[in-house]
């Protein structure tokens, strides 16, 4: 997913502030859903971010075009593994390797089934 650094990303020096990474990670996560139709609230629940470690290289500023890739990690009983890089031109300058646990609507661990497996595995 390409995403163009705008104002409202920045700090006063015009360089992204720093939590909008995660900002951006997120947003590519969503458009995997919704570029097939889908949002990533499934029938019988959703995502939520358990765990993340996220590793900043370089800056990026006002006005840059950002490439940010996700791939699937590992799938565990009620979470997945994602690694989501973002990179300026082809220079890596970010990198966030995130938990995300499959809750209720309720807000309780459940298990991912094998349609919902199957859909993370094509997505990512």
């Amino acid at each position: 997913m390409i995403i163009r650094v705008y104002y409202e990303d920045t700090d006063t020096g015009g360089v992204v502030y720093h939590a909008n990474y995660l900002n951006f990670c997120e947003r590519a996560r969503s458009e995997a859903f919704f570029k097939r139709g889908m949002t990533p609230e499934l029938e019988s629940g959703h995502f939520v971010a358990r765990k993340l470690e996220a590793q900043y290289y370089k800056s990026s500023k006002l006005g840059d075009l950002l490439k940010v890739e996700t791939k699937l990690k590992k799938m565990k009983a009620a979470s997945f593994e994602i690694v989501q890089a973002i990179y300026k031109d082809s220079q890596k300058i970010f990198e966030l390797d995130i938990t995300l646990a499959y809750i209720t609507f309720e807000g309780k661990p459940q298990k991912l089934d094998a349609k919902t497996k199957n859909l993370l595995t094509s997505l990512f």
